[in-house]
């Protein structure tokens, strides 16, 4: 699935709970960093699940930028203050019975009723700002140049900054997908992501297509993320999700 290559069980019919429904706009990146650094915050049984061909290869921990555009309870109802923007790790790893699937490592939220969040894990972003901006030529002609800027950050020192302007794509929609995100603080949680969306890989060094990417500056790291990010950490894919609508369920 581009460079958002993970398992994904079969979507059938079963007994499940809806949490919520959401749809959102995401940055992602694609990372390869200190394979000790993140062994350190897995679970017991958890281990480290690296693709080694393909858009995803090499990746061990991904960044997600994600504004929560709209988020709704079961019955289509504003869930909350009815919106987020927050920026997540997960870490595509193998569960104590071997299952291929999501790990949610920690993040920052800008809504501090969202911490620490369905995962246990995040922290309120007390500096938190979202701009993205979509240029079209005068002329009619040419490609739509996009930028975002993010800005997460929190009193203990865990930061996400991010600026990027871009070359927007023409991109194909993903079929519909289940996928299991995982608690790294409480390892027998887990969701189940119901989702389709729109994925444009700008720059990706493992298959290496047209460079899509203008101008990019990420700053990350700090507080309880500082070994994850101590310098030695690799960009490997630049995504732009341009949407993706979700629904969480509980089995």
């Amino acid at each position: 699935m581009g460079a958002l290559i993970v398992a994904a069980t079969a979507v059938t019919a079963r007994a499940e709970t809806v949490l919520e429904t959401s749809n959102e706009v995401r940055f992602q990146f694609d990372f390869k960093v200190s394979a000790a650094a993140l062994a350190a915050v897995l679970p017991q049984g958890f281990t480290s699940d690296v693709a080694t061909q393909g858009p995803a290869k090499d990746c061990n921990l991904r960044v997600v930028f994600i504004d929560r555009v709209t988020i709704n309870n079961a019955d289509s109802t504003p869930k909350g203050k009815g919106t987020n923007q927050l920026v997540y790790l997960v870490a595509p790893v193998k569960s104590p019975s071997g299952e291929q699937v999501q790990l949610v490592i920690g993040g920052l939220t800008a809504d501090p009723s969202d911490a620490p969040g369905p995962f246990g894990n995040y922290l309120h972003a007390t500096t938190h700002t979202v701009k993205r901006s979509t240029e079209t030529p005068a002329s009619g002609d040419g490609p739509m140049i996009e930028s975002q800027d993010w800005h997460f950050a929190a009193p203990s020192g865990e930061h996400f900054v991010l600026h990027i302007t871009y070359e927007r794509g023409i991109m194909n929609k993903r079929n519909l997908t289940d996928r299991k995100y995982y608690s790294a603080k409480n390892p027998s949680y887990y969701q189940i992501s119901r989702e389709e969306q729109v994925l444009d890989i700008l720059r990706n060094l493992p298959t290496n297509p047209p460079d899509r990417v203008k101008q990019f500056s990420l700053e990350l790291g700090g507080g309880s993320y500082a070994k994850l990010f101590d310098g030695s950490q690799q960009v490997l894919s630049w995504d732009n999700i341009l949407w993706i609508n979700r629904a969480v369920v509980l089995p």
